[in-house]
């Protein structure tokens, strides 16, 4: 593998798909609620694909550094543990890539907050410096949260309420609870995407003292945790549509139960953790 080529396995681009979801959907809502700006879309996605990257680099740092990235893992070799790129080379990139999600960052609240002061900039400026410090600490440094099983709600939080929430408040400049139930949706099938993972690596992560939410709840607890999550998924979509629908048509999204109930199948029947991997991509999909 040259070393280009490991810099892009490392970058894991297959995770942008599940990233852009949130700043699609908050986009979308904001359109339906009468407000729409391709600057703030544009420059949402560009800071969202910085932010996914940064914590695909930040994780092949981390992990490796803590020795979770060893001979037990199932999932894809990481670029690092590969030895293709070294602890140094990546530990920069990381600090590069959280430079350049600050800068697009900036550029799009200096968009997307116009009108709203010094306040409503800081605030967002606030939340956008948190996103980057959780892409970097989930594995990264002596208390990292994804090692002691916080990973799930930090993606509830970052995925959902503020990726959805808060692009369809740059949008619009205002409000509305609705719009929690459709992030309440993104945030946990994002949520099912990491359990997923979890539940993959379960085994060596309880080896290297990773305790995800997977390895505290065990391997029945995980499964049904699952399903809790794929179920509370739709059902927040499904009451959104009712409250907010305007035609039948609106519930087209509910062709996506297919491949859901497809995994839920997989899931609850699977032997060996390897067969959960082709999982991954089919709830990031969905999603």
């Amino acid at each position: 593998m040259s070393k280009t080529q490991a810099w892009l396995h490392a970058f894991r681009l297959r995770t942008l798909p599940l990233a852009f979801s949130s700043i699609i959907t908050g986009s979308f809502l904001a359109a339906e609620f009468g407000a729409f700006l391709w600057g703030v879309l544009i420059l949402a996605l560009v800071t969202t694909l910085f932010l996914q990257v940064l914590s695909n680099l930040a994780n092949d740092y981390g992990d490796s550094a803590k020795g979770a990235d060893n001979e037990d893992r199932i999932g894809p070799q990481r670029a690092v543990q590969s030895g293709a790129i070294s602890l140094r080379e990546m530990k920069i990139a990381v600090g590069v890539t959280a430079c350049l999600s600050l800068l697009s960052g900036l550029l799009l609240l200096y968009f997307g907050t116009r009108g709203l002061g010094a306040e409503g900039f800081l605030v967002f400026l606030g939340l956008g410096l948190l996103a980057i410090a959780a892409a970097i600490f989930y594995t990264v440094g002596k208390k990292a949260y994804g090692y002691l099983g916080l990973g799930d709600l930090f993606v509830l939080l970052f995925f959902g309420i503020c990726g959805v929430g808060g692009t369809f408040f740059l949008h619009t400049h205002f409000w509305s609870y609705a719009v929690l139930l459709p992030a309440g949706t993104v945030g946990l099938l994002s949520m099912a995407v990491l359990n997923l993972n979890n539940m993959r690596d379960r085994v060596s992560d309880r080896k290297s003292g990773k305790m995800t939410l997977a390895v505290r709840l065990g391997d029945q607890g995980s499964r049904y945790y699952h399903a809790f999550l794929l179920v509370s998924a739709m059902v927040c979509a499904v009451v959104f549509s009712l409250l907010n629908g305007h035609s039948a048509w609106q519930f087209i999204y509910l062709i996506v139960a297919a491949p859901l109930i497809s995994n839920l199948r997989s899931v609850f029947s699977f032997d060996d953790p390897v067969e959960l991997d082709p999982e991954l991509k089919k709830v990031a999909l969905t999603t």
